[in-house]
């Protein structure tokens, strides 16, 4: 399943509306098949595991991440329906697929056919990796991740308003990779009035997954797809959205309690400069305890990342 899971972080950020799904198959000590959703949703995991398996597909097992859908579809087959097709023995399965058109149906599907099914195998893994995807379906928005680069005193600029650059060249280039796993990526009209943003991948051999742009202003902007209001988020044509606006958009996300992810990059400098964030409506002291739940912590010599989750 770890290795499932690793081919499965292949497609985060280009499989949308599908989610990024992982799945090897093994038959008896040798992995005959590999597979990852490819971008744009299709051939799903499982059927490109099974062209590469072939007839060494017959009584061997497949580690899939996700619940294998038991939908038709004008782009290729159910994949709980080509697994028996070819003759699996065995299927483990990560997570299920909360879609109501499989939706426990492709396990069913499966275990009617006499394979034997096993479930539940790091799910909470794979749930991570198909964060957006789960979101769509259990919230009915993206799942969106707030990205913020300061100072040890919280700055996000000098008071001038010059932020160029917070931050070093390791953590600039952690920040692109993480552009690189989203559908979209969101600035505000300040934003893009200060700093006219690219908001493209600029990382060696990615330079092609850079995401949607996106400005969450009351006016459009050419190039940009256009978000009127926060409620409009809900409607937009992304499973993942990496936020990286100033101290307004921040506020506005958290305040709308919109925020699932949040990544801190902090560099070891001190600026008394403009603040991370505006108001963000708390009430009291006690409300913004039990928020967050604290996560990885990497290095990123001299700067460090700090990732936390919303906590639901």
């Amino acid at each position: 399943m770890g290795a499932a899971l690793a081919l499965a972080q292949r497609g985060v950020g280009q499989t949308h509306p599908n989610p990024p799904v992982g799945c090897v198959i093994v038959h008896g000590r040798d992995v005959v098949g590999r597979g990852w959703t490819q971008p744009g949703g299709r051939p799903h995991a499982e059927a490109m595991a099974l062209d590469q398996a072939g007839k060494k597909s017959k009584d061997a097992t497949a580690y899939v991440t996700l619940e294998p859908c038991a939908h038709q579809s004008q782009r290729g087959p159910a994949c709980a329906d080509s697994l028996i097709t070819a003759g699996l023995a065995r299927v483990v399965i990560a997570a299920g697929d909360p879609d109501p058109r499989t939706n426990g149906a492709g396990i069913a599907r499966l275990q009617a056919a006499g394979i034997t099914v096993t479930t539940g195998i790091r799910a909470a893994e794979a749930r991570t990796i198909m964060a957006g995807f789960l979101s769509r379906l259990e919230r009915g928005r993206p799942h969106i991740t707030l990205k913020l680069a300061v100072s040890l005193d919280g700055s996000i600029a000098m008071a001038d308003g010059a932020s160029r650059w917070i931050t070093g060249p390791r953590a600039r280039a952690h920040a692109h990779l993480e552009r690189a796993r989203a559908d979209m990526i969101l600035i505000g009209r300040g934003t893009l009035a200060a700093d006219a943003p690219s908001l493209d991948v600029r990382l060696p051999g990615l330079t092609a997954r850079s995401p949607q742009p996106a400005l969450l202003s009351h006016t459009s902007e050419a190039g940009y797809a256009h978000i009127p209001s926060l409620a409009a988020l809900a409607s937009a044509d992304a499973g993942s959205v990496l936020a990286e606006g100033g101290a307004g958009l921040a506020a506005s996300l958290l305040a709308a309690d919109l925020v699932d992810r949040l990544l801190l990059y902090r560099a070891p400098i001190l600026l008394a400069g403009q603040p991370a964030l505006k108001d963000i409506g708390l009430a009291s002291l006690a409300a913004a305890h039990g928020r967050w739940q604290p996560g990885a912590i990497l290095d990123l010599t001299p700067d460090r990342l700090e990732t936390y989750t919303r906590i639901r």
